[in-house]
């Protein structure tokens, strides 16, 4: 078998001359394309990465803004319990100081109408026995009372300053001699000359009759009243009684 040397020359020159012109014309646009579609490529890559980074950043400041939020929400609650939990207590203070005062004032109310209530009873009760004890007192108005009455005028009178008896003496209205009933001339005359030789004078004398004495004498005059008699002795009784309620 014999080779043909110039065919295989020709045939690998065409070969060469192929693949130039593949290489030239065919493999390096595709390289080119293939190169542009991978930069492509990379910078889609980059970009999303970039994008990915952003949205990583914005779920991260999301989450930090959330995260703030609910921070400052539990703030605002817990000083919100506290404002609440402080007005309550104030609330609750003021109404047991205003409840105290009321009590108190309350007590003190229930207190004063108690002593007034009892001082009420207590005069009542005296104005009572005063009444009580006028009435029986006046069942024993006998001259035996009438005399022990006219010694006790003359020791009033003799009990009297010197001034006053000269005054009363020399006092030109008349001295009423006050009785608890009529008496006789007899009697009148006896009263007239005890109170005249008491004085020490001759003042003009008039007799009045007051049934509220219950019984005994006294002298009065425009300025001047000298108790000695049942009446005088029961409202001085009453009069301690009401001081000491």
């Amino acid at each position: 078998m014999t080779l043909d040397w110039w065919g295989l020359g020709l045939q690998a020159v065409n070969v060469l001359i192929l693949v130039w012109l593949l290489g030239r014309v065919f493999w390096r646009p595709v390289a080119g394309a293939i190169a542009r579609r991978q930069q492509a490529a990379q910078a889609m890559l980059d970009a999303g990465k970039t994008a990915q980074e952003q949205a990583d950043a914005a779920l991260a400041e999301v989450k930090e803004t959330r995260a703030g939020i609910a921070a400052e929400r539990d703030s605002i609650l817990v000083e919100a319990k506290a404002s609440a939990d402080a007005t309550t207590k104030a609330a609750l203070s003021d109404a047991q100081d205003r409840a105290d005062a009321l009590l108190a004032a309350a007590r003190t109310a229930i207190g004063r109408d108690r002593a007034i209530a009892r001082k009420e009873n207590a005069r009542r009760a005296a104005e009572l026995s005063v009444e009580i004890a006028a009435r029986l007192l006046g069942r024993f108005n006998t001259p035996a009372v009438q005399a022990a009455f006219r010694a006790g005028l003359v020791d009033a009178i003799a009990g009297m300053s010197a001034a006053d008896r000269a005054a009363l003496t020399a006092s030109t209205a008349d001295i009423e001699v006050v009785t608890a009933t009529d008496m006789e001339d007899a009697e009148r005359t006896k009263i007239e000359q005890v109170v005249k030789d008491a004085l020490g004078g001759a003042p003009t004398l008039r007799f009045v009759t007051d049934p509220d004495l219950i019984a005994g004498l006294e002298l009065r005059s425009a300025h001047f009243v000298l108790h000695n008699s049942w009446r005088a002795d029961l409202e001085n009784i009453l009069k301690e009684v009401e001081d000491a309620a």
